[in-house]
């Protein structure tokens, strides 16, 4: 695949990129591993000052950063500004609080006394340099949220980003350049996928993490184990949203709609399949199905466009495979189901609702990377636990309820890495991120992202 910014809204190709050849790669892994000697010896306090500078940059630059994200991947420009501010905040959060997560953790003393020590701690120290394989459909978030705890815990990163947003990749470079870092401490990778498997078995690279396909995460996660690396992996997901009886409609088809188009539906803990519960089955769907066709396929760059085109040809042809699949083996489309007229460039498709899902059709099993949402009616707790669970995903999930039973019972049985009860599922720095079963293993975000590329060391004294 090329290196190239190709514009979703139009197939114009505005701007292509030379990959780095052999020698390129090397100067840049000595400068990763000389950064790394000395930038893991940095203090708390320095590093958040340059994490706060570089926050208050991408602050400053948020309207043609996300203009320059919509143009190569074609979200909302809303959304674009929305992803910006959301870097900021987290790395703000990971400046404030990294001292403290990443503070000794002192046993209690009668274990201390047991154990043989006059003392003894656990203290977290940096891998070394770690390589971020990078999808394109959050170009900003999905390495800010990987780098701020990264770089905060002492470690050093490379950047080997999709290669349909190389704008966004050298920005992000720049960006921690011009706040101070060290050379070598954060680089971009201008490569094709073929080269991720050389640089991964460098010594000089301790772990990986990657967001992406199954497909490319099985492919990381071989070679890392093969060198015995730590990974973190964030794959697909296909994740349930379900309704009940007690739920508040209103709320919930708004939040669905949101849900299931948020990025052009180009998002792994977007809400897929919507499993409702046959007492409220008709009216739900007839409300959200109503807003759904309701919304506007547009330009991007357009403030009053709620879903712009998807990423790439491929992706579209993706997308439309899937829903012909369940249309021939009975689904019935309420709405889209097509490409919308009028669009003769880009890669558009409308919002699609299907109806009499089942488990013969692609789509049950397969994720569907766009504004296509499955619908299904079930007639119990029981069933909709049954079919929420009946996928090889595992991200996240949503339920509505006001029961505070079934609210119990789901927290506990749905298979995934979150649950969001009344409310859309979404990443905050706060709060640990990742899921289970083939969307991944390991967290993001949190004191549980920030420790996954740490070597958490028992240090033990005995009398002197």
């Amino acid at each position: 695949m090329a290196i190239a910014t190709v514009n979703p809204a139009t197939g114009e190709t505005l701007r292509t990129f030379e990959p780095l050849n052999g020698g390129e790669i090397e100067e840049r892994l000595v400068r990763a591993e000389q950064a790394s000697a000395a930038w893991r010896h940095t203090t708390f306090t320095h590093r958040a000052e340059l994490l706060n500078r570089a926050a208050a940059l991408l602050e400053e630059e948020s309207g043609p950063v996300a203009r320059m994200m919509t143009t190569e991947m074609g979200k909302p420009l809303a959304a674009a500004r929305a992803e910006a501010a959301k870097c900021v905040k987290t790395m703000r959060w990971y400046a404030r609080h990294a001292a403290t997560l990443l503070a000794n953790e002192h046993p209690a003393e009668a274990d201390v006394e047991d154990s043989g020590a006059t003392r003894a701690y656990v203290r977290y120290r940096p891998l070394g340099t770690v390589l971020a394989v990078m999808p394109w459909n959050f170009p900003l978030w999905q390495v800010i949220r990987f780098a701020a705890p990264a770089l905060m815990a002492g470690n050093t990163g490379l950047l080997k980003h999709a290669s349909n947003v190389p704008q966004t990749a050298l920005y992000l470079e720049e960006l921690f350049r011009r706040a101070g870092y060290p050379e070598g401490c954060f680089q971009t990778l201008l490569v094709g996928s073929g080269e991720i498997e050389g640089i991964l078995r460098d010594p000089r690279v301790a772990a990986a993490t990657l967001t992406g396909s199954e497909h490319a995460g099985r492919s990381v996660a071989s070679v890392a184990g093969d060198e015995v690396k730590k990974t973190v992996l964030e794959l697909g997901g296909s994740d349930p949203f379900l309704v009940l009886p007690s739920a508040d409609l209103d709320r919930a088809v708004r939040t669905a709609v949101t849900a299931r188009v948020q990025n052009n539906g180009q998002s792994c803990i977007a809400a897929k399949r919507f499993i409702v519960h046959a007492d409220v089955y008709e009216t739900f769907a007839a409300r959200f199905t109503e807003r759904m066709a309701s919304l506007r396929v547009g330009d991007p760059m357009e403030e009053t466009t709620d879903v712009g085109p998807l990423s790439s040809e491929q992706g579209r042809w993706d997308v439309e495979e899937l829903v012909d699949d369940a249309i021939r083996r009975g689904a019935e489309a309420l709405c889209g189901g097509r490409r919308p007229a009028g669009f003769d460039r880009g890669w558009f498709y409308e919002p699609t609702v299907l109806a009499e899902i089942t488990d013969d059709m692609r789509i049950h099993r397969e994720e569907a990377f766009g504004p296509v949402a499955s619908l299904y009616r079930v007639e119990s707790l029981d069933e909709a636990l049954e079919t929420a669970n009946d996928t090889p995903f595992g991200l996240s999930s949503n339920a509505w309820t006001r029961d505070p039973d079934e609210q119990e019972r789901l927290a506990g049985e749905l298979q995934a890495g979150g649950v969001f009860f009344n409310g859309m599922t979404a990443s905050h720095p706060a709060l640990p991120f990742g899921g289970v079963k083939r969307s991944g293993y390991g967290r993001e975000l949190a004191g549980h992202g920030i420790r996954e590329f740490c070597n958490p060391t028992t240090v033990w004294h005995g009398e002197e």
